[in-house]
């Protein structure tokens, strides 16, 4: 009878004695043999942290909170650039216009300079030959033109009573009273927002009389670029000094070269799109062909509109002067050129030349469009591509591979005497041998070591300037 009484004694004073050993452990931060056995009792999947997370978040936060305030700096001080380009953007235009005409008229004046002409009549030459050469393709255009308008007028209106005759039958079926009323409502809307429309009006032939004004200054702007077009390298340099004047040379050697190669692929883009949409013109019978491909050709400049007005002349002259069937035949072969031209071939041509990837350069366009229209649009390109230059030659120079060094292994320097400043050629010492390293580490102990390669003598020296020349061309 004890026995069995004292059984639930025990076991209570037992597991009073449990409790009380867990709130002792609990109390002292032990672990006791109950909770050690299951382990999974009082943890967490979390990860233990390192004794060092504190400083090294802390380290990390300041480096972002540095990035961070350089990223704000630097898109402050663009903010200021573009807004002080925006407001002297009526000076840049005539010069960004005088230097792409420049890259198209200076290797006919680097001829004539070359065989003895003076500077100032070797660039009045060829800019008068220039412009004798559009007033001569206006010469050639406007009598046909003149000749042919009477007949396109005829055509127009006949093409006017075609239509009309056309939305009269099936499928539309509109009476000659429905077109009369349309005809009246777009009259009363044009009525209605006539001071909107001469508002338009103003603001276009504003702008085209300042564009006629940038285009005289930039052709004013061409004459001295072509006359002193050799002198503005080493004045820029001047300005700069003796250590900054061979990486001046080197930009702006590689900024004209760029802007070359980029009036060079357009007029190619342009000549392509004239020569297939005048075939298919020439094919069809459609009048004025040589005008309408020399407005193609002009209108290849200037990317998305001129295409659009090139091709809508060559629509409408077809309707008026072959029939409907064709001038949809004419729609489709403008629609397949432009397409191939301005989703293939312009930029396939860009991207190689300028060494621009083809969604780079769709997406220069339609910034540059977004931002400043036709103009913009135009320039995007080869801004796009002065860019990609200059980030290039950053890189190459933090890298360490001498971009302002030439492949034949010289470079331009800033001398100057009683003339002036002069830009030179000189040839950059070659990599000295070991033994010439060596040598001059015993007479200068406190010289930095540089570390010796595998090879000696010539071979080294040779492959040095040869691994340095090569990484000048790096893409």
């Amino acid at each position: 009878m004890s026995d069995t009484l004292g059984e639930p004694a025990a076991l209570r004073t037992s597991g009073s004695t449990t409790g009380d050993t867990d709130a002792l452990d609990r109390a002292s931060g032990s672990t006791s043999p109950a909770a050690a056995a299951d382990p999974t009792a009082n943890s967490t999947k979390a990860p233990v942290p390192g004794p060092d997370r504190a400083q090294r978040m802390q380290a990390a936060t300041r480096r972002v909170a540095i990035a961070s305030a350089q990223l704000l700096l630097i898109s402050a001080a663009l903010v200021v650039i573009g807004w002080v380009f925006g407001r002297l953007w009526v000076v840049l235009l005539p010069v960004v216009l005088g230097l792409l005409f420049s890259t198209v008229l200076w290797p006919a004046t680097r001829f004539l300079r070359n065989h003895g002409w003076p500077p100032a009549l070797a660039a009045a030459v060829v800019l008068l030959v220039f412009l004798g050469a559009l007033g001569g393709i206006v010469a050639v255009i406007a009598p046909q033109v003149v000749s042919q308008v009477e007949d396109l007028a005829d055509g127009f209106a006949a093409g006017l009573q075609q239509v009309q005759q056309w939305i009269a039958g099936p499928p539309l079926n509109l009476g000659d009273e429905q077109i009369g009323s349309a005809v009246d409502s777009v009259i009363n809307s044009v009525q209605s927002n006539a001071q909107n429309i001469a508002g338009y009006a103003v603001t276009t032939a504003t702008t085209i009389g300042s564009l006629l004004i940038n285009l005289v200054l930039a052709l004013i702007l061409t004459f001295f670029f072509l006359k002193d077009g050799p002198k503005w390298t080493p004045w820029l340099a001047a300005q700069t000094g003796p250590r900054a004047a061979p990486h001046v040379a080197a930009l702006s050697g590689k900024a004209w070269k760029t802007l070359s190669e980029f009036i060079r692929q357009q007029a190619f883009v342009g000549f392509i799109d004239a020569f297939f949409i005048g075939i298919g013109l020439l094919v069809l019978g459609v009048p004025l062909v040589l005008p309408l491909a020399v407005l193609t050709f002009f209108g290849a400049f200037i990317p998305i509109i001129g295409a659009f007005v090139a091709g809508a002349f060559a629509v409408l002259i077809a309707l008026v002067s072959v029939g409907f069937t064709k001038a949809l035949i004419v729609l489709v072969i403008v629609l397949v050129v432009q397409q191939l031209e301005g989703n293939v071939l312009q930029p396939l041509i860009q991207g190689r030349g300028l060494n621009l990837h083809a969604a780079v350069v769709i997406l220069a366009v339609t910034a540059g469009s977004s931002l400043a229209g036709i103009i913009g649009a135009f320039l995007a390109v080869p801004v796009a591509a002065l860019i990609a230059v200059a980030y290039r030659y950053g890189r190459d120079q933090l890298d360490g591979l001498s971009p302002e060094v030439s492949a034949d292994g010289t470079r331009q320097e800033l001398t100057g005497d009683a003339t002036g400043a002069h830009l030179v050629r000189a040839h950059v010492p070659d990599e000295p041998a070991p033994e010439a390293r060596d040598a001059e580490q015993e007479a200068d102990p406190g010289r930095p070591r540089v570390a010796q390669p595998g090879l000696s003598g010539p071979v080294a020296r040779t492959l040095g300037n040869a691994r340095r020349r090569l990484r000048l061309h790096r893409q």
